[in-house]
This record gives C-alpha cells, structure tokens and sequence, in this order.
C-alpha cells in the first residue's frame, strides 16, 4: 500500500510540474556511477525523457554488441538488469526511456544496409518488443520506449537504413526515434538518417563546438536554431545543452538566467520546439540546473 501511494503521488508531481505547452527536459543517464539511479532520476520530476547510455559497441563487424553503463553495473556478468525495475518505474510515471546508442567511444558503425538490419534486430529483440529466447536482454525483461542515435564517431552511412529498420518494428509497438546532431548543419554522421523524416525527438548538441555553441552571448544558438534546425524533418527538436562547465570541456554551457531570459524566450515560439535535453544526469544533479530551468513561463519544483 505504501508503494503504490509513492507511486501515485510521483506521477502527480510529475503532471504537475510539465510545463503547458509540452516542452519538457530530457537528460542522458549512464555514464558517471556516482549520478545514483536511474529511478532516483526519475523521482525528481523534472524530466520526461530519459537516455540510458550507451550500446557502445555494436555493427560492423563487432561479434558482441556492448552496453558500457560506466561503473553501473557489469554487463558481461549480467548486473545490468537489477534496472529493468527502474525503466518501468520510469514509465509508469509517463517519462520515455530510450536505448542511446553510440557515443564517444567504443566501438561501432555499420559496414553495409544489411548490417543496419541485423543491428536493428538485435536492438528490437535485446532492448524492445522483440521476443526472441536465444537473445539475452542486458536491461532484463522492461521494454525501453526507443532508440537515441548519439553517433559520434566513423562515417554518416547506413545510419538512414538503421532508422528505417527500427521504425518498421512499430507496426508491432511504437518504437520512438531520437537522434543527437552536434550544432554545426548538417551533421555529418546522422544528416541522412534525420532526413529520413523517422525521428521524433532531434536533440542539438549546442557544445563543444565554437561555432555554433554558446560563447558569452547567445547569437551562435539562436542563429543556429532559426536559420538551420528548427527546420529539420522531427516532431520536436530540443536544444541539447551542458548542465555545467565541467560537463562540456569544449564549451558552450549557458547560465541558466541566460537560458531563461535571453535564449528560451526566442527558440520557445518554434512550432517544433520540445524542450532542452541535458548532458548528463550527474552533472545536472551535482548543480542542479534543471530545477532553474523555465519552460513556458514555469519554474520545475522538484519533490522533497
């Protein structure tokens, strides 16, 4: 009974704190073994996505697709499921947790449109809907909401054909398309896949990158966002941002009062805007810069 009256009273704090217009913050989990878990980052409220990262090591010619979790858990040793409780936590208080995949190390790309197949399957069947008894799931038996492609690294092929691959799995349960271009258009890695028209969710990685990023005043974002990927083919597209200094050494964190007063006034008018996704959880923990963060007009309040 007392669980059930947590859980009741998580997803109330959680309706209450969405902002009305939709937009919401998404946040990247897995990475730093010190961020706590990922149903703690859910309880806080202030999300509604969450990327579990990353499936570092996958494709061309990788036998054994790797999840690396950095210090949460051991794959290899079957460790990682003890989270397939916290995914349905998650989900059952309405926040979509996607499978990202890629990042800045590892290993992985795809050598042909076959191979984007056979990953693509791999995906549906070790981390969604898929069912098939020979595959083991890393995440145990919860079904994620989907797919983030954080390609980082190797070349722009085949990327399209993956997208396209998981997509035909919706027809069984949607599988939600996310992808995260860094700011300079077009991404070289993931501009054909974006093209495609598949992906929900298009978060912008606005670090790292002095020449579009944020550099003590907010005309490389804005120009970047209005002239360039606001009218990228997604549902929503999200400003991805550093939720502190250390967590971008390359650049471009934004003062949240400069968030709020300079930058969301002018990118929130977009028809296609959905918020702002956060590398990562730790860091944003540590500081705390998604509480400050003001969506339409509203402040999140994180429960006690």
């Amino acid at each position: 009974m007392a669980k059930a009256l947590t859980l009741l009273l998580s997803i109330l704090v959680v309706s209450f704190c969405k902002p009305s217009n939709g937009a919401g913050i998404g946040v990247y989990w897995g990475q730093d073994g010190r961020e706590g878990t990922l149903a703690e980052a859910c309880h806080t409220g202030n999300y509604q996505f969450v990327n579990v990262a990353f499936l570092s090591s996958f494709g061309n010619g990788v036998s054994t697709p790797e999840l690396n979790l950095a210090g949460h858990c051991d794959p290899s040793a079957g460790t990682c499921t003890v989270f397939s409780d916290n995914i349905t936590y998650c989900q059952n208080l309405g926040i979509k947790v996607l499978l990202s995949i890629g990042g800045g190390l590892g290993h992985y790309g795809l050598s042909s449109a076959d191979d984007a197949v056979k990953v693509a399957y791999y995906i549906w069947n070790s981390f969604l809907g898929g069912h098939e008894k020979s595959i083991t799931r890393p995440l145990g038996d919860a079904i994620l909401d989907g797919v983030d492609f954080a390609i980082d690294t190797g070349s722009g092929l085949y990327w399209d054909d993956l997208a396209r691959a998981l997509h035909g799995f919706s027809g069984q349960r949607k599988v939600y398309l996310a992808a995260a271009p860094q700011c300079l258009f077009p991404d070289e890695h993931l501009d054909t896949a974006i093209a495609t028209g598949l992906f929900d969710y298009v978060w912008v990685q606005f670090y790292n990158n002095d020449r579009c990023d944020y550099s003590g005043d907010a005309n490389n974002v804005l120009n970047g966002w209005k002239e360039s990927w606001i009218t990228v083919q997604a549902n929503q597209v999200f400003l991805g941002l550093p939720a502190a200094p250390a967590a971008a050494p390359g650049g471009g964190f934004i003062p949240v009062d400069v968030l709020n007063s300079q930058v969301l006034p002018s990118v929130n008018t977009s028809p296609k805007f959905g918020g702002v996704m956060l590398w990562n959880r730790y860091y944003d923990m540590l500081y705390g810069y998604s509480d400050d963060i003001i969506l339409d007009g509203t402040k999140l309040i994180s429960p006690a």
